[in-house]
């Protein structure tokens, strides 16, 4: 027997949030974070420079490699969408900015998938609320509408999308195809072409993206749900028929996924061992999701009578179970915070079904707590600001001196009337929610989703040149290309000990070939490049024999990353 739903929606509540401020917001979100800076250290760097030696021609196209290496990140889609990017548009746009290209489209198209799927999510029968003696309750379409509104809000205010959406690594394309299936579970009984163009790539894209097993689990959860619905679409004596054929459907998917995946071998696993340590996993959950989080575990309370009957209610089951794979695969598998990535879009839908439930004190709550913690983010970050450029407050001056060692300071007027206009945009945005009683449902998550674009905007514009200063390798490669200018070092040069990252680095900021220094490698080149750290270790004595250092290469302060270029011994020194 179906339990009566806990949503109670006015009509009143379900106005519509303007479609421009809506837009206005994502592009916010979305643009900042791609521009005004260089490949940052670890796996961007790493990323873009598979992609660059794919668009030169210079590795195979099924296995990548940089300098006789694989990636360290699974996956072959995110190298061919930033290689086919960088061909095409790299002559206008420049390199860098040409590989973001694909990932920034995949970051739209997360938040349109996302908004798609918690719409057709709210128009089940089961996720309607409850209708009044006399009428007045919520409409379906607007019912809809400004529940996928609440979603798409609480996913652009999880605090651990910001940075990970903004990278050119496999994450980004795991997290849109992740989108894509969620969208394809929520539209399959409403628009099944569309959901099966999307379960088709979002299938395969999972596969070629680094995660095979999350794409095959997510399919054979997606069928056994199906299979069993009972309350689906909006032809109710369809049912049946539309639950069995859609249950094929994404079981046939998943078998094509996993033979593609075993014909290319890109089967991966990243498990670790129970000795974790769950204090960082807890600290990780607590704000990697804030603050979808806390209303998620609110809707799995207020709804759990309804979630005990999954095939009445596939908004809970379809949400919970795109919610729950990720959850588990962050406790079990590593990197976790990217494992946890693929959650949002169904957490936040999750969170959006809580808000039908709220009384107006929680909201009240949710509203000033959002407003000081921003506001007061936002603070700090001008005031940092203003110390790195005045140099006052002392203290705060200081700390950035030693965080970016030999950064120059400079007024940027572009991006600092842009982070004027985000700040004033969001006090107007305040004083516009504190004056004025506002009925609508998603009134709730406007401040939080608003305060973390501004937040995220305010770190892009003023704090973008100290953070790049001291995330990209650039400053340390131009102090390598003029030690290398000076003692006139060939084209080709050996590494021992560096990182992918490094090697990408130094193939694309110098220009020259690299290759692995071993004690089998022919004397090919005369120029050597290793990590000063790895170098100076006893194991290496045989192989120091017949080197000779020119100079150090400092990263910054000079602790870290200290790169040594060497030259056989015997060689004519410069004149």
């Amino acid at each position: 027997m179906n339990q009566p739903t806990p949503a109670i929606v006015a009509q009143s509540a379900v106005r519509r949030l303007p479609r421009w401020a809506l837009l206005l917001l994502c592009l916010a979100y979305v643009v900042p974070g791609f521009v005004m800076r260089g490949p940052w250290r670890s796996n961007d760097m790493e990323a873009f420079g598979y992609m660059r030696e794919l668009a030169l021609g210079n590795t195979s196209w099924l296995t990548p490699l940089l300098s006789g290496l694989s990636p360290s990140m699974d996956g072959l889609l995110p190298y061919w969408l930033g290689a086919l990017s960088l061909q095409t548009l790299g002559g206008l746009l420049g390199p860098e900015m040409a590989t973001r290209i694909p990932f920034a489209a995949l970051l739209v198209l997360t938040l349109a998938a996302t908004w798609w799927g918690a719409y057709y999510l709210a128009r089940t029968p089961g996720a309607q609320p409850v209708a009044f003696a006399f009428g007045g309750e919520a409409q379906l379409v607007d019912y809809s509408r400004a529940m996928a509104d609440a979603a798409l809000l609480a996913l652009v205010a999880c605090l651990g999308l910001a940075q990970l959406s903004h990278e050119t690594t496999s994450y980004v394309t795991q997290l849109g195809c992740t989108a894509l299936l969620f969208f394809a579970a929520s539209a399959m009984a409403y628009h099944p072409y569309k959901a099966a163009a999307a379960m088709v790539f979002g299938m395969l894209g999972m596969g070629l993206s680094g995660a095979p097993t999350m794409a095959v689990l997510f399919g054979l959860g997606a069928s056994i749900i199906t299979f069993t619905q009972r309350s689906w679409g909006d032809n109710p004596g369809r049912v049946h028929q539309q639950a069995r054929l859609w249950a094929a459907a994404w079981l046939a998917a998943t078998l094509i996924g996993a033979a593609l995946i075993t014909g290319l071998q890109q089967w991966s696993w990243h498990l670790v061992d129970s000795t974790r340590d769950a204090g960082e996993l807890l600290q990780l959950l607590l704000w990697f999701c804030w603050p979808a989080w806390p209303l998620a575990l609110w809707t799995l309370w207020v709804w759990r009578r309804q979630i005990a009957e999954p095939s009445h209610y596939p908004h809970l089951s379809i949400a919970l179970l795109f919610a729950l794979l990720p959850v588990i695969a962050c406790l079990s598998s590593t990197p976790a915070d990217r494992a946890l990535l693929l959650g949002l879009p169904a957490i936040a839908t999750l969170a959006a079904f809580a808000l039908p439930t709220f009384r107006r004190s929680i909201s009240a709550l949710i509203d000033w707590f959002t407003l000081l913690f921003f506001t007061a983010g936002a603070l700090a970050i001008w005031v940092v600001w203003l110390a790195f450029q005045t140099g006052y407050p002392p203290k705060i001056a200081a700390n950035i001196a030693r965080l970016a060692p030999q950064f120059e300071a400079s007024i940027s007027w572009p991006t600092v009337i842009v982070a004027l206009i985000a700040t004033a945009g969001w006090f107007v945005l305040v004083v516009w929610r504190t004056s004025r009683n506002r009925a609508a449902i998603w009134k709730s998550l406007v401040l939080p989703a608003s305060g973390a674009t501004l937040g995220w905007v305010l770190l892009s514009t003023l704090w973008m040149a100290p953070l790049d200063h001291a995330r990209s390798y650039e400053f340390q490669m131009q102090q390598l290309a003029s030690s290398m200018q000076q003692n006139r070092a060939q084209s080709c040069v050996l590494t021992y000990g560096l990182g992918r990252s490094q090697i990408a680095a130094v193939r694309y900021y110098t220009h020259v070939d690299t290759a692995l220094l071993r004690r089998s490698t022919p004397d090919v080149c005369d120029w050597a490049l290793v990590d000063a750290d790895r170098w100076a270790g006893d194991h290496n004595r045989q192989l120091r024999q017949g080197w000779e250092e020119v100079s150090r290469i400092n990263r910054l302060a000079g602790k870290k990353e200290v790169l040594i270029l060497l030259r056989r011994s015997g060689m004519a020194k410069k004149p």
